[in-house]
């Protein structure tokens, strides 16, 4: 096992110094060498560590969940509030809808099953937007009217909605009855609840240091651990825990001093340095590449029309805001990705011994194979292009 996390490491530093010098987004590397030496080609990763793969991964992306809510301020949520929420729900439904039309128009799909498909596909990949957002946050791209929170507080919503959809459909393919609209209800109180879950314990957790006046490493600890806590409380009470942990960092920022506040940044952005290399290597270690010839040219149709759709539903929700046709265009690119929500959930159906259940894993494949990477590519190049640099952004 120590060797594995050897190579992981050793060659995941080796291959974001490769990428950064031929001008390539490191994750696109990371997922290569994660599939290069996992068990569907090299094998040089033990049984160990893929067993834990989920755990791994998802320590990974609370980090990352908690550099992003660090980085939030009210100022910039107060302006992107109304369109981030049209964001958070009109493009996930455009593409899980026009995905289920497509799935049963290409595959002959009854309308449940392929529902599943569509919802399984809809969902972004905070593993490939947060960290893209918070560096062109820490650059200013797009700062003058905040486009990488705008994404940000979108995306992390988005996620709910499609996870929320899916398990309708699910639920309708397992008992073959109807649609469950009662589900559609789950989505505002999933929301609501992680967001209020996440203050209390940024409350609780900040009043409690300050009172036995812990700091330093020890604060450090006990944030990461609160922050792990919030995700275990959201399974235990089916909410969005990863949006509870967006809470948590954001408001406890707002609560702590500046010198902690500056700690946390900095303890967390060295944890994802590392956290970033297991994050994508593991993603990509779970890429099976034959599972192409089983996705086909369809599966490609279905998820590219998934895209295009999800663009229109990002130009509806942002017609009347203040955003100009390019930085439309640019969160239109942001949306690509798609990777951690399609290896969680792509199984699904499969597991519950539903109809179409390997050829749905097989797509959610497919659509992390070339989505992750060429999402991340599209944010990396096209950032620049589209969107206004502005200096000294908080």
């Amino acid at each position: 096992m120590l060797l594995s996390l050897i190579i992981i490491i050793t060659l995941g530093i080796i291959s974001k110094r490769i990428t950064k010098r031929i001008g390539l987004p490191h994750i696109i590397g990371l997922i290569f060498l994660g599939w290069v030496i996992g068990p569907f080609s090299m094998d040089l990763i033990v049984e160990e560590i893929n067993a834990l793969s989920e755990e791994i991964r998802m320590l990974a992306l609370i980090i990352i969940l908690v550099r992003a809510g660090i980085g939030l301020n009210i100022s910039t949520l107060k302006k992107v509030g109304k369109t981030a929420t049209l964001l958070s729900f009109i493009p996930c439904i455009f593409e899980g809808l026009t995905v289920t039309v497509l799935a049963m128009l290409l595959f002959d799909l009854d309308f449940a099953i392929a529902g599943v498909l569509g919802f399984v596909l809809a969902a972004v990949s905070p593993a490939v937007i947060v960290p893209s957002m918070l560096k062109l946050k820490e650059r200013g791209w797009g700062m003058d009217k905040g486009v990488p929170v705008l994404v940000l507080a979108a995306a992390s919503v988005d996620d709910v909605v499609a996870i929320t959809l899916l398990t309708s459909f699910l639920s309708m393919a397992a008992q073959g009855g109807s649609f469950q609209l009662v589900n559609l209800g789950r989505i505002p109180y999933e929301i609501v609840v992680a967001l209020i879950l996440g203050a209390i314990v940024a409350l609780a957790l900040n009043w409690v240091l300050k009172k036995i006046d812990i700091k330093g490493n020890d604060y450090i600890g006990f944030v990461f651990t609160a922050a792990i806590a919030i995700y275990l409380l959201g399974q235990v009470m089916n909410i969005a825990g990863l949006l509870g942990i967006m809470s948590f960092a954001f408001v406890l920022k707002e609560k702590a001093g500046q010198s902690d506040n500056q700690k946390i940044k900095d303890s967390f952005a060295s944890l994802w340095y590392v956290g970033e290399i297991f994050l994508f290597i593991l993603i990509g270690a779970q890429v099976d590449i034959s599972v192409i010839a089983d996705a086909s040219i369809l599966g490609l149709l279905l998820i590219f029309g998934g895209v295009l759709a999800r663009g229109l539903g990002v130009m509806l929700a942002t017609i009347y805001s203040d955003l100009n046709i390019k930085e439309r265009l640019f969160i239109v690119l942001a949306f690509v990705p798609k990777a951690t929500v399609q290896a969680a959930v792509g199984g699904m159906a499969l597991s519950m011994g539903l109809a179409f259940g390997e050829e749905i894993l097989a797509i959610a494949v497919l659509s992390i194979i070339v989505t992750a990477p060429l999402g991340a590519w599209l944010i990396n190049t096209f950032a620049p292009k589209l969107l206004i640099q502005q200096k000294n952004t908080d």
